[in-house]
């Protein structure tokens, strides 16, 4: 990799969530980036989350794909792109352009995204083009069809701080959105907002909420339903949009059992919206992850339409993205069923104006799979020749071992990526290696709308080149050169510009062709703008007017009959929800390479009811094995309250790279919502019972660790690596397992139990700690923060221990990873420096001063302190 050397900061925008943050990256010159927020960017203001502070350490050459690769030998880049091209080519000669697909992904560049989108939709002649948002947003992108004749989302950030009441469903906004999040918890401070939270599960978002509402789990269809009607009984309908009648009717049938709630409980809801003027309505993936989630959107979009309350400063429906660029996505006509632009592939003269616009040889006359089905004719062999860009389906998609399955079977698979090994790259025959976030220069666009630079930072590794240039390549060699004929990304991005003239020339919402004659030292210079850009739409926002996108010109109400989950049954007696941790983003292929985000939760984990656990007879700390007809997993078991009885918890976010058995897509159920296509990823029926290890472990070793055990999850530390492990059998050579496991040589310092079961080694070179291994018949109770810092340091047997001695001290499980607080620190602090606040902490420590996520977890901490004191009391 070339380095460069040290420059002033370069205006860029993070690569996780869809707030779109402003960041300021700066070249070390060797290599690496010191990161910071934009002061001047609009969503941010210069905030950020740990994830986004952290991104200096996700850069550089640890596990990166340096050149391209045919059967697992590395070609070179004409080789490859000619192998490409040609087997494309032959299979739409032989099958039809139908049996070639391109699975793409919303961390793409808006500009990547446009450049394949045309290539499949406007060359190859098919729509056989899908992405990873369909997993995020799908749902919302339909409920806004049917609602507002366009998918439009109608407000702005601002709005957050503008309303009165701000009400958030399905969305864990602290952990997923944390900038959003402050933002919120700010106007509250200062404004006195109200705050609502509609989620199963006690969050961290709960944290600044007037009103929890622990609804029974897929019933939000009802509950806004029964808003709805509250809105007539209050004589609050102030519209007329479409369908206004039946939508009222349809509302006046619910009664309100199905949501488990308490009359109290519902009706406090109820008043406060209702009594708000300026309310903003807040979701995200517990409404859209449904296989009813589009009726649930639109549950939600009525209440607003039938108020009024929409397009207006701080009042509308928001649908928050979970992906950097879904929006540009949609932009650009990423998904199946779409259209460049916005516009729509159903319409004939849509489609002919592209066409013509592309100056195509073919265009893709109806839509094509989405991703469930997708993998499924992929699976069956119906889709021959498949494309996966910047996604790893064979852990994200639902049924995650049959899709991977499916893509092992297929006759011809490439795979674009920026690292070398994932569970998808594995399963290739073509490997092209992509440029990641900080080598790329292109747009993005986040959910409120607004189009940002990402700009490139750091040379590219390696033989890497950018998603669109490949594609590009590919497509000139397919026989199409004049038409992908660009130079850099600018020239994508205008001719992006200008197709969206045609399309607000055909009354489309997206234009933003006033930057169709950009230059490249303008698009170097643009720029965060809002679109649409026409001063007919006040503040940037939709619908205000009361004008939307449909033939009459008024908004759709859409009748909803909600379709409840179906009952669990007997052999899968539970109902597994899914979702993010704050420290981690999709299958940690970035956040994965930081240690301190590693370090929050570092094990996949399934949260608990106490109830449940008791019957099941599992233990905080112990090993479950969790099934559904899909596939199995293996996760370490949270008892805790802030699930519900039958409704426990999982992250998604582990690999066959970092935790084989922590798949958890292997075990969601691939059942998707009729009109979006996006599966319902938080209600699959599992069993759960205890897996029956025989020992247990912990490992730590400068080098990289490799376990051949039944279950383990691996991490990455400031000095080297750790993993948790277990097993139904031990190994009649552990001294030599180890060696193996953890890389290292020599005789280890042994501490031996046979009574009890308890074997611990050291690994010491130069006097240093090089590796150590903890294996016990229960799992490992021992200080990993001692054990971790011990890593590489001077060292004897002592660290055998596993706990420092009497004169030294410990930080504990990180809480705040922004600042590197350890747990041990701030309950010191509360004891003996008596921090009883949040604020306090903060002062002293510096804990929840930077994004704030570890905010509820102080707070925790505190009470939990408070308990204990009262408890002593009342012993005494």
């Amino acid at each position: 990799m070339t380095m460069q050397t040290p420059g002033p900061a370069i205006r860029t925008t993070c690569p996780y969530c869809g707030v779109g943050c402003g960041i300021l990256a700066t070249p070390d010159g060797a290599g690496g980036l010191a990161i910071a927020g934009d002061p001047d960017h609009p969503a941010n203001f210069g905030r950020l989350c740990v994830k986004g502070s952290a991104l200096g350490e996700t850069v550089g050459m640890k596990g990166r794909l340096l050149a391209p690769q045919i059967g697992g030998r590395e070609a070179g880049w004409d080789e490859a792109l000619d192998l490409v091209a040609r087997r494309l080519s032959e299979t739409i000669a032989e099958h039809g352009p139908d049996a070639v697909a391109f699975y793409v992904s919303g961390q793409l560049l808006t500009e990547d995204y446009y450049v394949a989108n045309k290539l499949m939709k406007g060359f190859i002649g098919s729509a056989n083009i899908d992405t990873n948002s369909r997993l995020c947003m799908a749902s919302s992108v339909a409920g806004h069809r049917r609602a507002f004749g366009s998918d439009t989302v109608p407000g702005l950030y601002e709005d957050l701080e503008q309303a009165d009441c701000v009400v958030l469903v399905g969305s864990n906004l602290a952990w997923c959105h944390p900038v959003l999040f402050q933002r919120l918890a700010a106007a509250r401070e200062a404004r006195g907002t109200k705050v609502v939270v509609i989620d199963p599960r006690r969050t961290a978002t709960c944290d600044i909420a007037d009103l929890h509402l622990a609804l029974a789990p897929g019933s939000d269809g009802v509950l806004f339903n029964l808003l709805l009607a509250e809105i007539e009984r209050r004589g609050l309908v102030a519209a007329t949009p479409e369908n206004l009648v039946e939508a009222l009717a349809a509302a006046r049938a619910m009664g309100p059992a199905a949501t488990g709630l308490a009359d109290g409980a519902l009706r406090q809801f109820l008043d406060v919206w209702c009594g708000s003027n300026r309310v903003v309505t807040v979701y995200s993936q517990g409404v859209n992850q449904s296989d009813s989630g589009t009726d649930k959107v639109n549950a939600i979009l009525n209440c607003h339409l039938a108020t009024g309350r929409i397009g207006r400063p701080g009042m509308g429906p928001f649908s928050v993205t979970g992906q950097p660029n879904a929006m540009g996505g949609r932009e650009v006509g990423g998904l199946a069923n779409m259209l460049a632009c916005h516009l729509d592939i159903e319409n004939g003269g849509h489609r002919a104006a592209v066409q013509d616009f592309w100056r195509a040889p073919r265009m893709a006359e109806r839509p094509g799979l989405k991703a469930v089905d997708m993998f499924r004719a992929v699976g069956d062999g119906r889709i021959k020749a498949l494309w996966i860009i910047c996604t790893n389906p064979a852990v994200s998609m639902p049924e995650a071992d049959r899709v991977a399955r499916a893509i092992a079977g297929c006759d011809f698979v490439v795979v674009s990526d920026m690292m070398a090994r994932t569970d998808t790259t594995r399963l290739a025959h073509v490997l092209l290696p992509a440029t990641g976030w900080a080598e790329k220069d292109g747009t993005v666009t986040n959910s409120e709308r607004r189009i940002s630079r990402q700009r490139r930072s750091l040379v590219p590794a390696g033989q890497a080149r950018d998603d669109w240039r490949i594609i590009a390549d590919v497509a000139a060699r397919m026989g199409w050169p004049e038409a992908f004929a660009w130079d850099s990304p600018a020239q994508v991005f205008a001719e992006h510009a200008a197709l969206s003239g045609l399309a607000g020339r055909l009354g489309g919402a997206f234009d933003i062709s006033a930057h169709a004659g950009i230059t490249a030292a303008q698009y170097g210079a643009l720029e965060p703008f809002l679109w649409p850009q026409s001063s007919r739409r006040s503040g940037g926002r939709f619908f205000g007017d009361g004008r939307f996108h449909t033939p009459s010109g008024r908004a759709r109400m859409v009748p909803v009959v909600p379709r409840l989950p179906q009952p669990v049954g007997p052999a899968h007696p539970f109902r597994l929800n899914t979702g993010r941790v704050r420290d981690h983003w999709h299958t940690m292929t970035r956040t994965g390479l930081s240690p301190r985000l590693s370090r929050h939760l570092a094990e996949p984990f399934l949260e608990l009811h106490p109830t449940d656990a008791a019957r099941l007879g599992l233990a905080p700390a112990a090993l479950a094995e969790v099934s559904s007809p899909h596939g199995r997993a293996i996760l370490r078991v949270l008892v805790t309250d802030r699930v519900a009885p039958g409704h426990p918890f999982a992250p998604i976010h582990w690999t066959g790279e970092t935790a084989p058995t922590g798949r958890i897509g292997a075990l969601v159920v691939g059942l998707p919502d009729p009109l979006s296509g996006q599966p319902a990823s938080k209600s699959t029926p599992v069993a759960i019972r205890p897996f029956g290890a025989t020992w247990y472990g912990f490992a730590v070793s400068a080098r990289p660790i490799t376990p051949d055990c039944d279950y383990w999850v691996r991490a990455i530390l400031p000095g080297g690596h750790q993993a948790e492990l277990a097993g139904l059998g031990e190994p009649a050579d552990w001294p030599g397992t180890a060696r193996t496991m953890l890389g290292v040589t020599g005789e280890p310092l042994v501490v031996r139990d046979a009574g009890k079961g308890i074997l611990r080694m050291a690994f010491v070179a130069d006097g240093r700690l090089q590796a150590a291994l903890f294996i016990s018949p229960e799992p490992a109770a021992l200080s990993r923060s001692h054990v971790i810092a011990s890593l590489g340091a001077s060292c004897g047997g002592d660290v055998l221990a596993g706990r420092p001695g009497a004169q030294q001290s410990e930080a504990g499980a990180l809480v705040c990873a922004c600042l590197g607080v350890g747990m041990n620190t701030i309950l010191q602090g509360i004891a003996t420096r008596k921090l009883m606040t949040v604020e306090a902490i903060g002062k002293a420590l510096g804990a929840g001063t930077n994004c704030g996520s570890c905010k509820p977890e102080l707070k925790a901490l505190i009470e939990a302190a408070k308990t204990q004191a009262r408890r002593r009391e009342v012993d005494a």
